[in-house]
């Protein structure tokens, strides 16, 4: 029995080891070769810089075209980020709170739940041609396009964590003479700020790494790239800088690597509390 459990331990640490390798060796390519000329790339990936190459960084910096990106980028997660706020715990609220006692609330909900399990691919063509339409293959409509896009899973995670919040503070509130709206924003908004935090975390991750959308909808001149496409159309016709291309994604993951490592137990807090209820 007790040989068995050290075997069953040793086949653990050996698969977190081999999980941990995965996400490690990436990185350390990454950033090793972000910090090499062209021809020390070329002799070795995971070597040392040794000299380090800072001219990488310095040609991307100075790069019109990065900055254009990196304020696009910006503006769309920033309006994501702030219809999330708005718009799906509002719309998670009357769901969760109706979804008990109305069929037609069961059903707004299921049927968001279903958008959850239909494939990107099967959207992606109609979704170009309604953009095109309606003229919004422009970084606004592209931040528009994730905020519907992001409703199904949104509302999904908030209805669960609702679930965990207790109805008798809400009724504490209608005794004291306060209305569904005031009951909404001082009640329950505040005690969201774990679940908050977890989809805005995972919608900006999402959105500031995403390609295939900017590349179906914004890809028509630099004026409009996001982050993603920058790095994607910053190579020539028939070769490849590894050195500048590196740098280029070191560049513009580090803010949102630095913001996640601020904001990581809010993710594991909002997740585990909304798993538990009471």
């Amino acid at each position: 029995m007790v040989e068995g459990r050290k075997q069953n331990n040793v086949l653990t640490y050996i698969l977190l080891v081999l999980g941990i390798m995965l996400i490690i060796l990436p990185l350390y390519v990454t950033f090793v070769t972000a910090f090499k000329s062209d021809a020390q790339s070329s002799k070795s990936f995971f070597t040392l810089p040794i000299p380090i190459y800072l001219e990488s960084f310095k040609e991307v910096l100075t790069n019109e075209r990065y900055w254009k990106a990196f304020i696009n980028t910006v503006y769309i997660t920033a309006i994501v980020l702030a219809g999330n706020i708005i718009i799906m715990p509002s719309m998670s609220y009357a769901v969760a709170r109706k979804m008990p006692t109305s069929m037609g609330y069961r059903l707004v909900y299921y049927f968001l739940l279903l958008g959850i399990f239909i494939p990107f691919q099967v959207k992606m063509m109609p979704l170009v041609k309604l953009l095109s339409a309606l003229n919004m293959m422009n970084p606004t409509g592209l931040a528009i396009l994730c905020i519907s896009s992001s409703t199904c899973e949104s509302v999904f995670l908030f209805v669960g964590y609702m679930g965990a919040i207790p109805p008798d503070m809400e009724e504490a509130a209608w005794i004291d003479g306060a209305g569904t709206l005031r009951t909404y924003s001082s009640v329950v908004f505040p005690l969201l700020k774990p679940m908050l935090a977890t989809v805005l975390i995972k919608q900006g991750l999402w959105i500031w790494n995403d390609f295939m959308l900017p590349l179906i909808t914004l890809n028509r001149g630099w004026q409009d790239w996001t982050l993603t496409l920058f790095q994607y159309n910053f190579q020539t016709e028939y070769s490849i800088n590894y050195s500048l291309t590196f740098a280029t994604f070191v560049a513009s993951m580090l803010p949102l690597l630095i913001f996640y490592c601020f904001m990581q137990k809010s993710i594991i807090g909002g997740l585990t509390s909304g798993a538990v209820k009471s």
